[in-house]
C-alpha cells in the first residue's frame, strides 16, 4: 500500500492539468500513487496520455469538485490523501516529501498541513503568508485548540493532507463544492494536526473575469458557511475566537469588493451584522484603527454609515491621483467628448460594425458572416471599419468608416453588434446591451494570448494586461474545432461563450462548384491541365522581413513547365519590397501576395506547401494534398512556442530540406496513400465543425437569437462533400 495517494480532480480548466501531470511524471515518487478523477473529455484525454503512470477515473462534464474528489478517493489505496485540483500545481518533488513526512506520523494525527505558493496569469511562485505560522507550530502533532492561530492559514484543501481513515469517517463534511468550508472543517474535526513548513502545493488563481460571476445566493451562503463552522467550536474558546476573526475579516472583504445591487448589499450587510453580534466571543476586543471602525459599524448594523466611511476613503484615494489623471485625459478630451456623447444614446439594434485584419478590408470570417447576415437578416445594416488606404479597394457600395473619424466613434458607440477577427481598440467601451463577436483568423499551432508570455520573440511589445481587458469584452468566440476551443480557454481566460460552429470563411470550401474553381484559375492565368501549387509560408517573429526560404526559381525549374507556383507572402509584410521581383518565369511563378480573398487561391490550387501557417487547417477542408516544408522547425518551436508537434501530426509529408521538397513534388509522394492517411487523421481533428454552414449557425445564434438546439447540426465528416478539385472541375 502506498503511503500517499495524490488525487488530482476536476476539469482541465485552461489546460493547466497538462502541466500538472507532466510535472508529476518528471519526478520519481516511490511512496505515492496518482489518481486522476478526470471531469470531461479534455481532462480524460490529457490524463490517459500519462497511463500507466496514473490511474484515470473518467467522469462526465459538469461533475462538481466534491463528487470528483469522492470518486478519486474511492479508487485511492494510500494511507494519506492529498487532493489537488486540476487547475493547481505541485512543486517538483512535493509528493515524495509529503509521503516521507506522512510516514513518520502516527494514526492519532488526522491532518498534515503544508505550505504553498500562489500563481496567477502573470506571476508564478509567490510565497504564501502561511510559512511563519507553520514554522512556529513545530513538527509535533497538536490539538487545534492548542494552536488556534492555524485557523488563519489560507483555506485551501490542497494544503491539508488528510489521513484516509479520517476522510472516510467525516466524508459528509467534505461533500461540498465550497473548498474553504472543507478546508476549515478538516482542521476543526481533526483530533490532532501536524505541520510541514515546506511548499507542497501551488494555488493557481484563475482570472476572476474567466469565472462565472458570484451570485447573490453564494454571497449569502458565505454567512451560513461560518455559522455552521462556528457550531464546531462550542466549548472551544480559542478556536472560536480565531475563527470569529477570520469570519468578520472575510465578510467585510466580500462586502468591500462590491458588485452587489443596493438591495442585495443591504441584505448581505444585515446578515453579516447579525452573525458578527451573535457569534462574538465574550470579552472580544476589536482591533484599533480603520479596521476597528469597520467592525464597530458592522456590529451596529449601520449600513448607511459604513457606506459613508467607504466613500470618504475612496475620495481620499482619488484626490491623490487627480493630477496624473487630468494630464493623461487632456490629450483625448475632444475625442472622448464625442464618443461619450454617442454612448449616451440608445444602442441601435439594427447596426453591426465589422472589421478584419486591423481594418484592412472586407475579409475572413467577418466577411462571411456579413454576407450571410445580408441574406438572413437584411434589416441589420453592416458598416465596415477600413483604413483610408484600403477604402478604395472595397466592393462598390460598401458602407464604411475610417478609424479616428467622427462617424467612426459614433458607430462604435451605437452599434448593437461588433464583429472582428482581431480586437477593437482599447478605448472602445463594452456597452451592456452590445454584443462583441471575436471570430479569430486561424486555428492555433503557434502559442497565442497569455501563452506567448514565456517566449520573448512573440511577447515583445505586447501589453498582456491591456490584452485581457480587450478579451473581457468578448461575448462570443468562434471556433473551428475542439483543439481551438480548448486553446482559446487557456490563452484568453475570460467568460466568453465559445461558438463551436466552424469558421465561416471555410464555408466556401463546401459550397463552391466546378464553375467557381474554373473561374478562379482563369483569373490567375492557370491553363487547364497545369498543376498549381500554392506556397504560403507564415510570419516569423524573429525575422525582420520576408525572405522566401526556398530557391523558388530552382524549384520551378525542377517541377517543370506543367506546374505553376502561386506564392503568397504573409500580410504582415505588406508594403515591403517583394522578394519575388524578377522571378516570374514564363508564368510558372505567380506572386499572389496581394490577391484576395485567399480562399479563392486555395480553390485554385491542386496542393498546398506551407510551413507553420494556419492556412493548412483551412485548406484541409478541401481534402487535397498538403506538404509541410519545415526547414527551421526547432527554431520556430523554441522561439514562438507551439501547441502540438507538427512533425508528428502533420497533414501530409514533411520536407526538412529543399532537395526533399523537390523529391516529394516530382514523384507521387505528395499525394500517395501515406499522404492521404495523414491528411484524413488531420482533417478529423481540425476540420471538426466546418461543413459549409458555419456562417449560418453564427448568424442564427448571435443576430437572430436562436438557441443551440435550433441551429443546423454539424454534418459528420464522411457526409461532407468538398469543392471539386481543379482536375474534377475541368473534366
Amino acid at each position: 500500500m502506498p503511503e500517499l495517494s495524490v488525487i488530482v480532480h476536476g476539469p482541465n480548466t485552461q489546460d493547466h492539468l497538462t502541466a500538472l501531470l507532466d510535472s508529476l511524471a518528471a519526478h520519481p515518487r516511490p511512496d505515492a500513487e496518482v489518481v486522476v478523477a478526470a471531469v470531461g473529455d479534455w481532462a480524460r484525454e490529457t490524463a490517459e496520455r500519462h497511463v500507466p503512470d496514473v490511474q484515470v477515473v473518467p467522469l462526465p462534464d459538469g461533475t462538481g469538485d466534491a463528487d470528483s474528489r469522492a470518486a478519486g478517493a474511492e479508487r485511492a489505496t494510500g494511507r494519506w490523501l492529498h487532493f489537488v485540483h486540476a487547475k493547481d500545481g505541485l512543486p517538483a518533488g512535493a509528493p515524495r516529501t509529503v509521503a516521507g513526512r506522512a510516514a513518520e506520523l502516527p494514526d492519532t494525527v488526522d491532518v498534515l498541513l503544508v505550505d504553498h505558493v500562489r500563481s496567477t496569469w502573470h506571476t508564478t511562485g509567490l510565497p504564501s503568508p502561511d510559512g511563519p505560522l507553520l514554522a512556529r507550530a513545530g513538527r509535533a502533532g497538536l490539538a487545534l485548540d492548542d494552536c488556534a492561530p492555524l485557523l488563519r492559514l489560507t483555506p485551501l484543501l490542497g494544503t491539508r493532507v488528510l489521513r484516509a481513515g479520517f476522510w472516510r469517517a467525516h466524508q459528509e463534511w467534505f461533500a461540498t463544492d465550497d473548498e474553504p468550508f472543507a478546508a476549515y472543517a478538516a482542521l476543526l474535526l481533526a483530533d490532532r494536526v501536524a505541520c510541514l513548513p515546506h511548499v507542497a502545493h501551488e494555488d493557481r488563481r484563475l482570472r476572476p473575469a474567466s469565472l462565472p460571476p458570484v451570485t447573490d445566493a453564494q454571497r449569502h451562503a458565505l454567512v451560513d458557511r461560518y455559522e455552521t463552522l462556528l457550531d464546531l467550536t462550542r466549548d472551544r474558546p480559542a478556536a472560536h475566537a480565531a475563527l470569529y476573526d477570520v469570519m468578520v475579516r472575510d465578510l467585510l472583504r466580500t462586502f468591500a469588493r462590491g458588485g452587489m445591487p443596493d438591495p442585495v448589499a443591504r441584505e448581505f450587510f444585515r446578515r453579516a451584522s447579525l452573525a458578527a453580534v451573535r457569534r462574538r466571543p465574550e470579552g472580544h476586543r476589536r482591533p484599533a484603527g480603520p479596521e476597528g471602525v469597520r467592525r464597530a459599524l458592522l456590529e451596529e448594523g449601520a449600513y448607511t454609515k459604513y457606506r459613508a466611511f467607504q466613500a470618504a476613503n475612496r475620495a481620499r484615494r482619488a484626490a491623490r491621483t487627480a493630477v496624473r489623471t487630468r494630464r493623461r485625459q487632456a490629450g483625448a478630451l475632444l475625442r472622448d467628448h464625442r464618443y461619450r456623447a454617442a454612448l449616451s444614446r440608445p444602442v441601435d439594434p439594427h447596426l453591426a460594425v465589422f472589421a478584419a485584419y486591423w481594418n484592412r478590408g472586407v475579409a475572413c470570417n467577418p466577411a462571411a458572416i456579413a454576407a450571410k447576415l445580408a441574406e438572413l437578416a437584411p434589416q441589420i445594416r453592416p458598416v465596415w471599419v477600413v483604413t483610408a488606404d484600403n477604402a478604395a479597394l472595397l466592393p462598390p457600395g460598401t458602407d464604411h468608416v475610417v478609424p479616428g473619424s467622427r462617424r467612426y466613434w459614433e458607430v462604435l458607440a451605437s452599434a448593437k453588434y461588433l464583429v472582428n477577427n482581431v480586437n477593437f481598440p482599447n478605448e472602445v467601451v463594452k456597452r451592456p446591451d452590445a454584443v462583441h463577436v471575436q471570430t479569430h483568423h486561424g486555428t492555433p499551432l503557434k502559442r497565442m494570448g497569455l501563452d506567448q508570455m514565456r517566449f520573448p520573440a512573440a511577447a515583445q511589445g505586447l501589453d498582456f494586461k491591456a490584452l485581457l481587458e480587450r478579451v473581457d469584452k468578448w461575448d462570443y468566440s468562434v471556433s473551428a474545432n475542439s483543439h481551438t476551443t480548448r486553446m482559446w480557454q487557456r490563452a484568453y481566460p475570460a467568460r466568453f461563450v465559445s461558438l463551436d460552429h466552424g469558421y465561416p470563411r471555410n464555408d466556401v470550401y463546401y459550397t463552391a462548384g466546378a464553375a467557381d474553381v474554373r473561374a478562379v484559375r482563369e483569373r490567375l492565368g492557370i491553363a487547364p491541365g497545369r498543376r498549381a501549387i500554392l506556397y504560403a509560408p507564415t510570419h516569423r517573429d524573429y525575422e525582420a522581413g520576408w525572405t522566401p526560404r526556398l530557391d523558388l526559381a530552382a524549384l520551378a525549374d525542377r517541377l517543370g513547365e506543367d506546374t505553376v507556383l502561386l506564392v503568397r507572402g504573409h500580410y504582415f509584410y505588406d508594403g515591403a519590397a517583394s522578394p519575388l521581383t524578377g522571378l516570374r518565369r514564363t508564368g510558372r511563378i505567380v506572386d499572389v501576395s496581394a490577391y484576395d480573398p485567399v480562399e479563392e487561391l486555395c480553390l485554385a490550387a491542386d496542393a498546398l506547401v506551407t510551413d507553420y501557417s494556419s492556412i493548412m487547417f483551412d485548406y484541409a477542408n478541401l481534402d487535397r494534398p498538403i506538404v509541410v516544408y519545415a526547414d527551421d522547425w526547432e527554431t520556430y518551436r523554441t522561439t514562438r512556442g507551439v501547441y502540438f508537434d507538427l512533425m508528428a501530426d502533420a497533414p501530409g509529408p514533411v520536407a526538412r530540406t529543399e532537395e526533399r521538397l523537390a523529391e516529394l513534388l516530382t514523384t507521387d509522394a505528395w499525394r500517395d496513400e501515406s499522404a492521404a492517411k495523414a491528411r484524413a487523421v488531420f482533417r478529423r481533428r481540425f476540420c471538426e465543425f466546418d461543413d459549409g454552414r458555419a456562417a449560418e449557425r453564427v448568424v442564427r445564434r448571435v443576430f437572430l437569437g436562436r438557441p443551440e438546439e435550433e441551429l443546423p447540426p454539424v454534418l459528420p465528416l464522411e457526409e461532407r462533400t468538398p469543392a471539386p478539385t481543379p482536375e474534377e472541375a475541368t473534366a
